[in-house]
């Protein structure tokens, strides 16, 4: 990931877009609302718009020269600009659309701070581009986040496509004895899951892809992570970047090392 000339307040800018945004997708649930079709299955619907646009309107007044790409506004402002914020309004489209309050909010500043909100729970995870705490909504002092394998269970992301295949699935690990020995499946949001993983709710995060470091659905997860402390490569364990394949994200070394040696050996 580029680094990018980071402000002292630029993690408050995110933490207060990423609210902005949690308040709109709070607001609107379980209300009617129109999708909008964008083609091979996935969809957004109002409030991923209205969120967005609470987001950009934050990140604008604060930060009026810098660009800003959006899940679904796509790119604003110089598409070269040294600073960009990547934005993913409503990571959980399909939960949120069906009445699963299993969402986030991401804001990320490429190569800098990030914040993921969590527009039921309260809670704000967040990063300096440094070290990792969560704000709770109580307004009591921000506590670091700390990973741990204790939990053993492990995010998978299920969802094609699946470039890696056939030589990786992420479906695979579900029936490896290994995999079944040491761990639980868990399949949720991927922002949450991988803020989980840095707070120690999670002990991993698996999923297939290509370079998903300037992805608006993993910059801040990817940058929560890595500020906390986890293990943090693509699936075949070498550095996340332009050549990069998928993402497993974990607790520890331990973890980290059992789950590429099942990847590199399905079943």
């Amino acid at each position: 990931m580029t680094h990018t000339d980071a402000r002292a307040d630029d993690t408050e800018t995110a933490i207060a877009a990423a609210r902005a945004g949690a308040d709109v997708v709070r607001d609107m649930y379980g209300q009617h609302l129109a999708r909008i079709d964008k083609g091979a299955g996935d969809f957004a619907t109002e409030a991923d718009v209205a969120a967005e646009k609470a987001i950009l309107d934050v990140i604008r007044a604060a930060r009026p020269d810098d660009a800003f790409l959006g899940e679904e506004g796509g790119q604003r402002g110089a598409a070269g600009a040294a600073r960009q914020w990547l934005v993913d309004p409503l990571c959980g489209t399909l939960n949120y659309a069906v009445g699963t309050m299993l969402v986030a909010v991401n804001v990320a500043l490429r190569g800098g701070p990030a914040a993921v909100a969590d527009p039921f729970g309260g809670d704000v995870f967040l990063t300096d581009g440094h070290t990792a705490h969560v704000r709770r909504q109580d307004g009591t002092e921000d506590t670091p986040l700390t990973p741990t394998p204790a939990t053993r269970l492990v995010d998978l992301n299920l969802d094609p496509p699946f470039p890696s295949a056939p030589g990786h699935r992420a479906v695979g690990l579900l029936t490896h004895p290994d995999f079944t020995d040491h761990f639980s499946p868990r399949v949720g949001s991927t922002s949450l899951a991988l803020a989980w993983v840095a707070a120690g709710k999670r002990a991993a995060y698996v999923t297939d892809g290509g370079d998903l470091t300037a992805s608006v659905h993993f910059a801040a997860g990817i940058a929560l992570c890595r500020a906390a402390g986890c293990v943090v490569t693509g699936i075949d364990g070498a550095p996340l970047g332009p050549a990069g394949r998928g993402l497993v994200a974990a607790a520890d070394e331990d973890t980290h090392a059992r789950l590429l040696a099942m990847l590199r050996q399905p079943g």
